[in-house]
């Protein structure tokens, strides 16, 4: 009696033991979780992108606690588990055009509205995504993969799962990860660049004040905006709808509690389901491959490129205008999306050559320019590869 209590308490055991996460660890669970430990170091220790960084590492740890296939419906890949179902809104795309409404609700146009030769900087910058796109067909990809892998270089998270769930959902982890991932480390990537491709006399360039912008201007724009961008790429009408959006019940004047509810608590909610579902699809049989190599160095390229573009463009059109309506080029930088970060290194770069040269409300005008960019970029892309 007693060997056959043993026996089925030895039997349970093992079951039990079967179960756990250590019995089902690879070397790629254990991979996975040290790279969400590694964000989460970022964002804590360097404040890169905390926001972002804190939910996507944290679901780097949820989505590789290894577990046996037994039907629990626990894994974010098991059709009709909690994560499954919150992780649709990263599939479906529910979740970025939310983003984009919290992002019309905070973000001031002035700065453009005021200059708005400084569009085209931003226009510029977004040839990271076309020449990332070129790239990756000459690496293998198909045409959709390729587009939803060049949209890393407009620096904009949001966009990349949007256009990614439309052309390559199979490959979505791994863009999602790679364009928050850069967005994160823009202090770090962008000054080499920036330095290495403007001399000291075009740091020091002062631009003139922008003028000031009326509240007539500031709530005309939202709307010529959407009518101009959505009739030339209808299929980008689902984030830059919501962007101006957001922007006309912000400039309006009289919707202002549902501006703070969009840039407030909605954006937030939003933000945190977004980063951990999205860190939890990085499940290690999943992400793991050969592709999401490729997939993080051709974001890292892009990303280069498009600020490389930027730069080199304020270079090109200073030719044109007279020595005091010169750009300092050291705003160029500020045409990828990631707002208001670039911006930042822009004012932080001039400081460094010209303590009293203040670029940052210039910046702002190419940063906000490359995020309807990066939007009209990714309908572009989805009007023609989806």
């Amino acid at each position: 009696m007693q060997e056959s209590f043993l026996t089925f308490l030895g039997d349970n055991l093992q079951t039990f033991l079967s179960y756990t996460g250590f019995a089902n660890a690879t070397w790629g669970h254990v991979a996975m979780i040290f790279i969400g430990l590694f964000f989460v170091f970022l964002a804590i220790r360097y404040e890169f992108e905390p926001m972002l960084l804190i939910p996507i590492g944290f679901g780097m740890l949820i989505g590789n606690i290894p577990f046996k296939d037994a039907g629990l419906q626990i894994g974010i890949y098991e059709e009709g588990s909690v994560l499954n179902i919150l992780y649709q809104g990263v599939v479906k795309g529910w979740y970025p055009p939310l983003i984009f409404l919290g992002i019309g609700a905070m973000t001031d146009f002035s700065a453009l509205i005021s200059n708005p030769k400084l569009m085209l900087i931003g226009a510029a910058a977004q040839f990271g995504i076309f020449g990332a796109y070129i790239i990756a067909l000459q690496m293998g990809f198909e045409p959709n993969q390729a587009g939803a892998i060049g949209i890393i270089g407009g620096a904009d998270g949001p966009t990349a799962i949007f256009l990614s769930s439309k052309l390559a959902p199979n490959l979505m982890g791994a863009i999602a990860v790679s364009a928050y991932s850069y967005m994160a480390l823009v202090p770090i990537i962008q000054p080499p660049f920036m330095r290495l491709l403007t001399t000291k006399k075009e740091r020091v360039i002062r631009m003139k004040p922008p003028r000031v912008v009326s509240s007539t201007e500031k709530i005309i724009f939202p709307i010529i905006g959407l009518l101009l961008t959505c009739f030339l790429v209808p299929s980008g009408l689902p984030l830059l709808g919501m962007l101006f959006f957001g922007n006309l019940i912000k400039e309006s004047g009289v919707t202002r509690r549902l501006a703070e509810t969009a840039r407030g608590p909605m954006i937030d909610i939003v933000t945190i389901l977004l980063g951990i579902t999205v860190g939890a699809s990085t499940q290690a049989t999943q992400f793991l491959t050969f592709d999401s190599i490729k997939i993080f160095g051709l974001g890292a390229l892009s990303f280069i490129i498009a600020t490389c573009a930027g730069v080199l463009f304020v270079k090109f059109f200073n030719l044109f205008l007279k020595k005091g309506n010169k750009i300092n080029p050291l705003i160029g930088n500020a045409g990828v999306s990631a707002v208001p970060d670039s911006a930042r290194i822009s004012q932080v770069e001039g400081l460094k050559y010209d303590p009293r040269n203040y670029l940052l409300m210039h910046a702002m005008g190419p940063n906000v320019a490359g995020v309807i960019g990066s939007a009209v970029a990714a309908g572009i892309l989805l009007g023609f590869l989806g």
